[in-house]
This record gives C-alpha cells, sequence and structure tokens, in this order.
C-alpha cells in the first residue's frame, strides 16, 4: 500500500478512506479520530469522535455534552481496527490527554503527530518516540531561529521578578488548555507555595487538571481585595492582557508564557514587559531529532513553518512534502475573551 493510498490530506483534513474516519478535521465529519483538546483540532459537530478519556472530556467542558453524535475513549497502547486499518494512540507530550495518532495497514505505518513536545512537562504524559514509515509532524516552530530552552528557568525568572518589585502584581497571560496549568505546576516545583490567582476563564480546566495534579492553593480573582494583590502572580488568556481586567491589581506587570516570546519583537508587539520563552510545542532541535528518531523515510508537514522543514528533509535525504491544510495554527482562547467569566 503506498502512503497516498492510506492517508489522503484533504480540505477537512487527514481522511483516512480504508479506515472511514479523519484526523483533527477541521469541518464536520462521520468519524473522527482527535488528537488532542485545543480548539484548532478538537472541533465539535463530528457524528463519532475517538480520542483519549482525557480529550473527550475536555471537549466536553468547552461544548457541552452533546459536542459529538457519539464517542469512544481509547486508551494509549490500545489497537482499534477500523474497517481494514489499526489505529493506536501514544502520548504527545502536547497537554493532558495528547496523542500521537498510529495508523497501520497492509504493513505500512504512518504516525500523524498532532501538536507535540519533547520537553518534560509534569502535567501530561512524556512523548513517545512511535517507529514508523511516514511521519506526519507539526511544524509551529519549524524555524532554526527557535530554541525554548528549560522552562524552570522562565519561571525563576518570573519569581525573581516578583521578589524585585514586590509592589506590582504579575499577570502571566497563558492559553487556557494547557500552557496555565504547566505553569502552575512548575512554580509550585519551584517552591512557589503562595496562593496564585486565575482568571475566571482559566478556572474550569484548571479545576479538571487539580483532580489528579496538585496545583496548590488557587482563587478567583474576582472578590479579592485590590491591595491584597501587590505581589501576587496571577494567570489570565493572552487577550486579558489588553483588557479592562488588569485594572483589578496594583501597578500590574505583564508577562506571557509562549514559544513566540523567543521573538522580542512579538513582545514588544504583545506589550509584555516578561516575556517567558515557555512552550508545548517541539522547537526546532526536536521536530529535527524527532523526524531522525522515527527511523521514517518519508515526512509530511503541516501546521507551520512547513517549507523550512521539507528543505531540511531533503537535505538529510529524505523524500518530504508539505501539506497545507487550513484551519490549524496555534492554539486560540475559546475559553477567553467571549467566556462568561471573561471580566472576573
Amino acid at each position: 500500500m503506498r502512503p497516498q493510498d492510506l492517508l489522503v490530506p484533504t480540505p477537512a483534513g487527514l481522511c483516512c478512506p480504508p479506515g472511514g474516519f479523519h484526523i483533527d478535521p477541521v469541518r464536520p465529519v462521520a468519524r473522527a479520530i482527535i488528537s488532542h483538546g485545543h480548539s484548532d483540532h478538537a472541533r465539535p459537530g463530528h457524528g463519532a469522535v475517538l480520542a483519549t478519556q482525557e480529550t473527550l472530556e475536555l471537549m466536553r467542558l468547552r461544548y457541552g455534552d452533546a459536542f459529538a453524535g457519539n464517542t469512544q475513549a481509547i486508551r494509549y497502547g490500545e489497537p482499534i481496527t477500523l474497517d481494514s486499518v489499526t489505529v493506536t494512540l501514544h502520548p504527545a507530550g502536547h497537554v493532558l490527554g495528547s496523542a500521537q495518532i498510529a495508523v497501520t495497514a497492509n504493513g505500512l505505518r504512518m504516525v500523524a503527530s498532532g501538536d507535540y513536545k519533547d520537553a518534560p512537562d509534569p502535567t501530561c504524559a512524556p512523548f513517545e518516540l512511535v517507529h514508523c514509515d511516514v511521519f506526519i509532524t507539526e511544524a509551529t516552530f519549524g524555524l532554526p531561529v527557535f530554541h525554548h530552552g528549560d522552562a524552570a528557568a522562565e519561571i525563576n525568572k518570573l519569581l525573581h521578578s516578583v521578589a524585585l518589585f514586590p509592589e506590582r502584581a504579575h499577570l502571566v497571560g497563558a492559553y487556557s488548555l494547557g500552557k496555565a496549568q504547566r505553569v502552575l505546576a512548575l512554580l509550585r516545583a519551584a517552591g512557589y507555595d503562595k496562593p496564585i490567582y486565575l482568571h475566571g476563564a482559566l478556572d474550569s480546566i484548571t479545576q479538571y487538571y487539580a483532580q489528579t495534579i496538585p496545583l496548590g492553593d488557587l482563587r478567583n480573582v474576582r472578590g479579592t481585595p485590590k491591595p491584597d494583590l501587590a505581589g501576587a502572580i496571577a494567570l489570565c488568556p493572552p487577550s486579558a492582557l489588553k483588557d479592562l481586567w488588569t485594572r483589578r491589581f496594583p501597578d500590574p506587570l505583564t508577562a506571557f508564557a509562549s514559544g513566540w516570546m523567543r521573538v522580542r519583537a512579538r513582545a514588544r508587539q504583545h506589550g509584555v514587559e516578561l516575556p517567558l520563552v515557555i512552550s508545548d510545542h517541539a522547537d526546532w532541535a526536536g521536530l529535527t531529532a524527532t523526524i531522525a528518531a522515527t527511523g521514517a523515510s518519508e515526512v509530511w508537514v503541516t501546521h507551520g513553518a512547513e517549507d523550512a522543514l521539507v528543505h531540511w528533509c531533503d537535505l538529510q535525504g529524505l523524500a518530504a512534502r508539505p501539506l497545507r491544510i487550513v484551519g490549524y495554527g496555534e492554539e486560540d482562547e475559546p475559553d477567553g475573551a467571549d467566556a462568561p467569566e471573561a471580566n472576573a
């Protein structure tokens, strides 16, 4: 079987005709396998959704119980057969419940990475290398300029700033699913045991994480007297950093936890005083090392700097192609500015 017969790029996303399913489709389909809960990959309205239990529960939190016609939870490493195709899910290390999707038929194995990172993260299962014939990789940070470094060192920068400016509240912009909870866990691992304040839009997903991951004393900003927030750390969706919500805090200092903060112009564009280079995606070194380690002889590249990564593959003697599927990108904030508690 040829790779293009097993998985086919379509406007709706990657389609597996012999298995009768799509992977992370960008429009409603009859049967979808979802890699993780970010809204550019996990959309409502499919007839059936197959994913890890955590991804299904996160989709319910975001979209309500009726987000799909029916659902099926799949454990990591559990093989399921869809028509003539075998599918297994493997940890992607991106966010809680995230999975790479391995599709096998007639001796050919293709792995769709979804979003992934090869860096330690106390809030999700670590990335698992899956050997394959064809690796379909993301390329969000697929340029050599992107080097994420040590997330713990970035947290130390934040704590140093808190110590240096004890009269100022530190507001950390972080995406509501995955990044915010990782920042919380890293702060606790660094020994910060004071209450951490949350924007209301982060509450439901963070409470879900906190069922299994110790995140310490978390408090909603709403109702907290302004003087009590001096020297505090508060997390919010990135959009809230420019919102009237920030007026609740005494002399707020803005930080933003993102791989994009490697580009100083991005930090200036967002008015960020303290850029924190903390990413839930693989950087250039992580992408290229993972591609090489899979043993794949062919690489498909999607959502990101596709051409640069394809060029690198060409230099390594690997067959490579960009997929150019529209609809994926940096995870957005469906729980952000328009959420009922956005001004909390």
